[in-house]
C-alpha cells in the first residue's frame, strides 16, 4: 500500500519541488528587477541635476553591487516557499504564493526608495 499519495498538481520528490520553485520565482525575478530599476530611473529623471555629479565609474560599481544584493535578497523567497510546499498546506500555498512575491516586491521597492532618499540623495553634492 502506497501511503505517500500526492495531489496531481503537487510536485513529487525534492528535485521536482526545487524545479517548481525555480520556475515560479525566476520568472518573476524579471518583473522584480524591472520594478526596482524603474524606481531608480524615476529618481534619476526627477532629480537629474542633483544626481548628475554622481555619475562616476565608482558609483556605477556601487550601484551594481546594490543590484546584486537586491537579487541575493530575492532568493529569500525560496526559504519560505520550499518549506511551505513541503507542509500540509503545500497545494494551497502554490496557489497563493503570489502574495509572498507581491509583499516582497513592495518591501524591496520601499527599501530602494528609502535607500535612495535617505542614504544616497543627501550625499550627492552638485
Amino acid at each position: 500500500m502506497n501511503t505517500s499519495q500526492t495531489h496531481p498538481s503537487q510536485p513529487s520528490g525534492f528535485g521536482a519541488l526545487l524545479t517548481d520553485a525555480g520556475r515560479y520565482w525566476e520568472r518573476r525575478r524579471i518583473i522584480y528587477n524591472v520594478v526596482l530599476g524603474a524606481a531608480v530611473v524615476v529618481w534619476l529623471t526627477v532629480t537629474w541635476p542633483h544626481f548628475q555629479p554622481a555619475f562616476t565609474w565608482l558609483n556605477l560599481l556601487r550601484l551594481t553591487g546594490l543590484a546584486l544584493i537586491a537579487n541575493l535578497l530575492y532568493c529569500a523567497a525560496y526559504l519560505v516557499d520550499i518549506p511551505m510546499q513541503l507542509s500540509a498546506v503545500g497545494t494551497g500555498w502554490r496557489n497563493r504564493r503570489w502574495t509572498l512575491w507581491l509583499l516582497g516586491t513592495i518591501f524591496a521597492f520601499v527599501l530602494t526608495n528609502y535607500w535612495i532618499a535617505d542614504e544616497i540623495y543627501p550625499f550627492v553634492h552638485g
